[in-house]
């Protein structure tokens, strides 16, 4: 998380950015088979013109019949909209929680998985542009590039990594998630409870988060949203990595392998 957060905000058009976007892409190649870059240009309303922006994705294949997509956004929000002082809401975030905590978690599960392959292929994406906004129309454009050219069936679902380093870390089921992916919810959450995780990840309902798995869901993909999204520091200049905790980060990795690493093709 540090190593992203010390780039500085990673908001598309910044050569944090830019940094960023390499640095994911050389830890990817050290740990999977393949590792591409889907490039898409987006005009920003803000500023009239095109802003250039990247998706990553690496694919560790295992030989096995069924593949998951697991993903993260890397980019960072360029407004803290959600500070009460107008001067502070036109600076960028650093986005420890909102984009770092997932990218990270994602980054841990593939050294784990080269050193012991999970039952099932995984792709990894990390996808850019998730929140360029202001507005909600001009955010998830990563997952909606990827959505529109995913091939279809390829994957069997799809889990989220948003918000996920909060010290206070509680994810309770996300209302999308619960419709588009029930199945996968259910077995997540099970087996959650089996590791002795019933506080981190509560059976209780959160209510709707517009997210990445939206674009996804739509296009036929089941895909569960694990967030944490009661983080008062969301869209603020104080999402920093002291806001976080490295153990929440542990937890949730732990959840996600576990997980696969029981999955066998349902």
């Amino acid at each position: 998380m540090k190593a992203q957060c010390d780039f500085g905000p990673r908001y598309p058009g910044s050569e944090a950015h830019k940094k960023t976007r390499d640095w994911i892409v050389a830890q990817a190649k050290q740990y999977t088979d393949k590792v591409e870059t889907q490039e898409f240009t987006h005009e920003w309303s803000v500023t009239k013109s095109k802003v250039t922006m990247w998706n990553v994705v690496a694919t560790m294949d295992v030989g096995a019949k069924t593949t998951v997509l697991l993903l993260a956004h890397w980019d960072t929000r360029p407004t803290a909209d959600m500070e009460w002082d107008v001067e502070k809401q036109k600076k960028p975030i650093v986005g420890a929680n909102d984009g770092a905590s997932g990218v990270s978690v994602l980054l841990e599960l593939m050294r784990a998985f080269k050193q012991t392959p999970p039952p099932v292929n995984v792709t990894f994406l990390f996808t850019d542009g998730e929140d360029l906004g202001p507005e909600i129309n001009e955010m998830f454009l990563g997952a909606t590039h990827f959505a529109k050219n995913m091939k279809r069936g390829a994957y069997s679902f799809g889990i989220l990594l948003d918000m996920v380093g909060d010290k206070d870390l509680e994810i309770p089921i996300e209302s999308y998630s619960q419709y588009y992916a029930r199945s996968v919810v259910e077995r997540f959450y099970r087996n959650a409870a089996l590791l002795g995780y019933s506080k981190q990840f509560p059976r209780q309902a959160q209510g709707q988060v517009l997210d990445d798995h939206l674009p996804l869901n739509e296009a036929g993909l089941p895909t569960m949203d694990l967030i944490d999204f009661q983080y008062p520091y969301w869209h603020t200049l104080d999402d920093t990595p002291d806001k976080c905790s490295a153990e929440s980060l542990a937890i949730v990795g732990r959840a996600v392998e576990s997980f696969l690493r029981k999955e066998r093709g349902s």
